[in-house]
């Protein structure tokens, strides 16, 4: 392992030259480009929307503001954004604001620069250490952010004018690395004018006290759209610094909204039996989330996040594992009957239009299910195809179907009915008992919403009968 230079002379011996973060970042990035790396790993969907927007901002040397509702990876994007600068740069040792040993900027470290010259002692900073967020809310105060005059070293004898009398912030603390404040918006307006004098005049403005500080620092925020207008909560001068907006979106598609779910759903630890889920359940998982962000009953204003689709799917998963161990299954496959499940993960995720007695989530996302389940049915299979499947059952066939049901109650319906298997194999859902149980739910949920069968809730059960049939000569597969 090479040493790196510990004083300031050894530094200028070594040939290190400063830059500016954003030289850092246009740098690292031409040298991404050129050689193909991904720069935002795990971000899906926004290669050719987002990204360019974003790589256009770093090479033009801009601060940046993201616009979009929660749940559209702002902040992971900017917290990648750390990958673009320098691995590890020389600051002055003990310094509060991670000073440049080439131009410190507080007056403490350019007092030891005078006092020590090339023996300056010096040490090496990670660009993991480089990066400042918080979130913005209305108590955030200009000493959160920008600093405060510290009582003790005013009792010390230092001056209120004096900067070393300052206890620095959160702001100036990020020097020479990535700041980023969430929901920008939510600032009271006098922290917003200090952080605009920051990034316009480079002062620091405490106690009606100015201190000239040369800040080497990218600024970057987040905020919903609906409070960046010209209604919004920003003032003029603060948003007119942010030289790049950066407009963010949900996934275009259930297969995008699929993709990232399957990327960060948590995967049950290697206790209990494995879970397959089969894609068409996949698929109606993610497609619950893209109708919510459509549905008039839904403030769309507020948005669906993303997470309401991860924790659908790890709730729909949790309860097909509660099945297959209770039951002793050797693996677990979720079911139509398993989406009762994501009931609890979604009602947090979403806001009514309206709300009183004649709707509540509940129902919203019953509504929600069915369309999704009808559209995914007609997509994957011919109603046509499946009259048979209805003949039987207005031939007295009745089928009870249940999320606490062993998978091996649903082969008779198999056996009975070619046509089942058929259907089975068209979905890929013919490896096993659970497999078949779950095309078996997904097959007659999919003739009832089609109208072709009758279903009556029992309790914890669902039950499947004819449409031209009463209660007499009844068969149960």
């Amino acid at each position: 392992m090479t040493l790196r230079p510990s004083s300031l002379g050894d530094l200028k011996q070594s040939g290190w030259k400063s830059r500016s973060v954003k030289e850092e970042m246009e740098a690292n990035l031409i040298e991404a480009l050129r050689g193909g790396a991904e720069l935002f790993p795990g971000i899906v969907g926004y290669e050719r929307s987002v990204l360019p927007g974003i790589e256009n901002a770093i090479l033009a040397g801009h601060d940046m503001i993201f616009l979009g509702e929660r749940g559209q990876a702002k902040t992971r994007i900017i917290r990648a954004l750390t990958g673009l600068l320098d691995e590890w740069i020389p600051v002055i040792k003990d310094c509060e604001i991670n000073d440049d040993p080439m131009k410190p900027a507080c007056r403490s470290c350019r007092l030891r620069l005078e006092n020590e010259d090339d023996n300056l002692p010096i040490e090496w900073l990670h660009r993991s250490e480089r990066y400042g967020e918080k979130l913005a809310t209305p108590d955030v105060s200009i000493a959160d952010l920008i600093g405060e005059i510290d009582p003790v070293k005013i009792a010390e004898g230092r001056y209120l004018a004096d900067e070393t009398a300052i206890h620095f912030g959160l702001v100036p603390r990020t020097n020479r690395g990535i700041f980023a404040i969430n929901e920008l918006p939510d600032l009271a307006e006098k922290v917003q004018v200090g952080l605009f004098n920051i990034m316009e005049e480079r002062d620091v403005q405490i106690k009606g006290f100015k201190v000239r500080l040369d800040l080497d620092i990218v600024i970057v925020a987040t905020a919903n759209p609906e409070d960046y207008t010209s209604r919004g909560r920003i003032i003029t001068p603060l948003k007119d610094r942010f030289a790049s907006q950066v407009r963010t979106h949900y996934p275009t598609g259930p297969e995008l909204e699929a993709q990232i779910v399957e990327q960060e759903w948590r995967r049950p630890s290697s206790e209990g039996p494995p879970v397959r889920v089969p894609e068409f359940m996949a698929e109606i998982i993610a497609a619950i989330t893209i109708e919510a962000r459509h549905s008039p009953e839904i403030n769309q204003q507020s948005g669906v996040s993303v997470r309401m689709s991860i924790a659908n799917y790890e709730n729909m998963a949790a309860n097909a594992r509660r099945r297959a161990v209770r039951l002793e299954e050797p693996y677990a496959v979720p079911r139509i009957s398993d989406l009762f499940a994501i009931y609890s993960s979604s009602r947090g995720k979403i806001e009514l239009e309206y709300s009183g007695e004649d709707h509540d989530e509940s129902e919203i996302i019953q509504l929600i299910i069915g369309r999704v389940v009808l559209d995914a049915f007609n997509r994957l299979l011919n109603v046509d195809k499946l009259k048979p499947v209805a003949d039987v059952f207005d031939a007295g066939a009745v089928m009870e179907v249940s999320s606490l049901m062993p998978s091996t109650d649903y082969m008779d319906v198999f056996t009975e009915i070619p046509e089942m298997m058929e259907a089975a194999h068209r979905l890929r859902c013919d490896a096993g008992p659970p497999e078949l149980a779950s095309a078996a739910e997904f097959i007659l949920e999919g003739l009832h919403l089609n109208r072709k069968l009758n279903k009556n809730d029992r309790e914890i059960k669902q039950e499947y009968s004819g449409k031209h049939t009463g209660t007499t000569g009844q068969k149960h597969l």
